[in-house]
């Protein structure tokens, strides 16, 4: 609509209902708000259509101090914009409206002063005033003299990208061009690298076969993978002759097809007092679908559409038995439930029910990745043991999917880890509950996955999410960078300028071209060359797994990301350069000197000072605070991606006074993806997830709930802190306190 002046402004804003004399007293902020509102907004207003309507932005609402989503006049919701220009929005509504434009800021701010100074999060208004005064006429280093508001280091503000004009899109356009080209030019070569690097090793096989010798045999699961591989064909045989005679039963009488399916039914593989019937078999044609590799083993799957807090549409994947539970045929894309907002809360479910434990994958993959070595699937493995299984997958995935953008709008691809774990994470882990009826989960994490529940559980992030849950098992926890960071392309892209890698590889997808190579190549070959390329890129092997099966863990990645969260990974700025996700690296390295002085303590044998030590001093900067769930971690020794024995001794050393370890486990032998595919996962860290998840149920769901498989001697876990509440009570009081100044 516009006003008699002719201010174009936002139907349904405050604007509307100005009236006409103070309107000519607020033309100033009228003519500012209607800018801003047209900034934010998702079309311009010469853009708009009357099947559009108004797409003007009316509010900001902060999700987190650090995440304001945008609101327009259709109540749609936009992603995350940079802090000042949502509250400069606010400020403008509440002038219009009459309010006092200070109180348009979130009242939840919260910070995390950490050991080198620096402060991750946002400080309250109060706080940055008194650090503003006390600061006047000292003379600080340029590095030092940033506001309070924008010195959190980690996690510097995203691209500000506005409403598709002309030349926004001109921009998008250059950005697609010059990232085409320069993109395919650096993963050219990374393959070139990949099969040159492989030329030794396929050499040394031949120069083997010249001799008569099967270099196979070198491999330490060759007699296993060979009785996997025989078990494979003779499945297959098996669900050759059924078919066949099921198609000869067709021309039988009913009565006789009857009598056999009661024969079938008797006869069927189970898994406890369970049993499961598999309704897809023969050979594997390598397809990209959960579903058809579930239903090889006796479940299947549905999918769920979640839409975060900022209008993105996820993907959810529910793993069930067909025998025992019907398909809930729930497609909506609506969120029916945000998180402290549940339907069944003070309800108990149904006794007999499962307990809810959701999966969140790694770095450019899906959740496939815990459903693609048959029976020796993590998520698999726990769905037959008696657990409700969910599979939670990231924003964009296979296919980007937002209530109100394209994907060739930029904004769409304004994100990084931390919007990953403070918005998908809450909004996979509500659904659940909704669906399911409790109050708390089971957390499984691999890898990225790990990284974004650690995030979001930060105290300055979104801790109230560890409310829900009941324990996090992190699989090869990526907190620390491992020697790999410093290999020679991953420093090439932390040496680039911000600039130079949106030049190279844009401001939408991070090297789509690989999503396209994924749909046109044979799964075949696709599986040989993937494996190649990220072998060479993350320095792993397939020694441990099922070999046969490598072809199919490779059907589920890579998804599409962005290039900002690529960006974080790799780039100058966050985490190659200070190779922590939640410390910078002046306060990792003076955590060093630390372990460096306890090492020389625990020689002298003063044990009692350096406990001192840990529960005071450390405590004061810790990460996580009273609501974080009981952690247990399973780390791959040989890890050169990350590093989970530094993360092991950030909480052996005391400083996360408020973290429970349930369970920690070192497995030397294993590399970054064994701990979900070497063919003795299932015995090494399968069943320890399992026992896990069991013993951290909460006692009124074990009572209700049914026993899984194997855990029926497993006993509650009472927790550290329930067992010394008085002796440990004014310390964590005290702990308390410094964490929230």
């Amino acid at each position: 609509m516009k006003t008699t002046d002719g201010i174009v402004t936002p139907p349904g804003s405050a604007m509307g209902s100005l009236s006409s004399d103070s309107h000519s007293n607020k033309t100033r902020p009228a003519i500012e708000f209607a800018k801003q509102a047209e900034k934010l907004a998702q079309y311009t207003v010469d853009q708009e259509t009357e099947e559009t309507g108004s797409t003007q932005a009316v509010e900001a609402k902060f999700v987190t101090p650090q995440d304001p989503i945008i609101i327009t006049v259709d109540g749609a919701r936009l992603p995350s914009v940079p802090r000042e220009e949502a509250i400069k929005l606010n400020r403008l509504k509440a002038e219009l409206e009459g309010r006092d434009p200070n109180h348009s800021t979130p009242a939840f701010s919260v910070a995390r002063e950490a050991k080198d100074g620096a402060i991750h999060g946002i400080r309250p208004p109060e706080e940055q005033d008194q650090e503003q005064d006390s600061s006047e006429g000292v003379d600080e280093p340029l590095s030092r003299a940033i506001p309070p508001s924008k010195t959190n280091p980690l996690f510097p503000p995203l691209p500000m990208w506005g409403p598709p004009t002309l030349m926004r899109n001109l921009q998008s356009r250059i950005f697609r061009i010059s990232a085409a080209v320069l993109s395919f030019c650096f993963l050219l070569t990374i393959i070139l690298g990949a099969l040159f690097t492989c030329v030794p090793k396929l050499l040394h096989g031949f120069s083997m076969r010249f001799r008569g010798q099967d270099p196979a045999k070198l491999r330490p699961f060759y007699e296993e993978e060979r009785r996997l591989q025989r078990d494979r064909r003779a499945k297959e045989r098996e669900w050759k002759l059924e078919h066949a005679k099921i198609r000869r039963s067709q021309l039988r009488e009913k009565s006789v097809t009857e009598d056999k399916e009661q024969v079938a039914s008797n006869s069927l593989p189970s898994f406890g007092d369970e049993k499961f019937k598999a309704t897809d078999g023969g050979p594997d044609p390598l397809v990209c679908d959960v579903a058809y590799y579930a239903r090889r083993v006796g479940l299947d799957c549905e999918t769920f559409w979640v839409e975060t807090e900022d209008g993105f549409i996820i993907e959810l994947w529910h793993l069930f038995n067909p025998l025992t539970s019907r398909k809930a045929q729930s497609a909506d894309f609506k969120p029916e439930f945000l998180p402290g907002e549940s339907s069944s809360e003070g309800e108990l479910p149904e006794e007999g029910g499962r307990y809810p434990v959701l999966l969140i994958h790694g770095l450019l993959q899906s959740s496939g990745a815990y459903c693609c070595t048959d029976e020796n699937s993590l998520a698999f493995f726990l769905a037959k043991s008696g657990l409700d299984v969910w599979l939670g997958n990231n924003r964009c995935g296979f296919k980007p999917r937002h209530s109100h953008l394209k994907p060739t709008d930029s904004r769409i691809w304004a994100w990084n880890i931390r919007q990953m774990g403070v918005l998908d994470l809450p909004a996979l882990i509500s659904r659940v509950l909704h669906e399911t009826g409790f109050s708390q989960l089971a957390l499984v994490a691999h890898s990225q996955g790990t990284t974004q529940t650690l995030v979001a559980l930060a105290k300055e992030q979104r801790p109230e999410i560890g409310d829900l849950i009941s324990v996090v098992c992190l699989l090869a926890p990526a907190a620390y960078a491992g020697p790999l960071i410093g290999k020679m392309y991953f420093k090439f892209m932390r040496v680039i300028s911000p600039a130079m890698f949106r030049a190279m590889f844009g401001i939408h997808a991070f090297i789509p071209f690989m999503m396209k190579m994924h749909k046109l190549l044979p799964g075949k070959f696709y599986g040989f060359m993937g494996y190649r390329v990220f072998s060479f890129l993350f320095n792993w092997t397939d020694q441990r797994w099922d070999r046969e099966l490598r072809d199919r863990c490779f059907q589920f990645a890579p998804v599409y990301v962005s290039a900002e969260s690529m960006r974080w990974w790799l780039g100058r700025e966050c985490f190659a350069r200070h190779k922590c996700i939640l410390s910078t690296k002046q306060e990792s390295q003076m955590e060093n000197e630390e372990d460096l002085e306890d090492d020389e303590v625990c020689e002298d044998g003063d044990l009692d000072n350096m406990e001192i030590t840990k529960s005071k001093d450390r405590g004061r900067f810790s990460w996580y605070d009273e609501h974080v769930p009981p952690l247990a971690l399973w780390v791959a020794g040989s890890d050169d991606l990350v590093d989970g024995k530094r993360l092991l001794r950030r909480f052996e050393r005391g400083r996360e006074p408020f973290v429970e370890i349930v369970h920690q486990s070192v497995i030397e032998e294993y590399e970054h993806l064994d701990v979900i595919w070497a063919i003795d996962s299932i015995e090494k860290v399968g069943k320890g997830v399992l026992e896990t998840i069991w013993k951290t149920v909460p006692d009124q769901y074990r009572n209700v709930c049914r026993t899984p498989v194997g855990c029926e001697e497993v006993k509650a876990w009472k927790g550290r802190r329930s067992r010394t509440v008085e002796k440990d009570s004014a310390a964590e009081e005290g702990l308390r306190q410094d964490t929230h100044r």
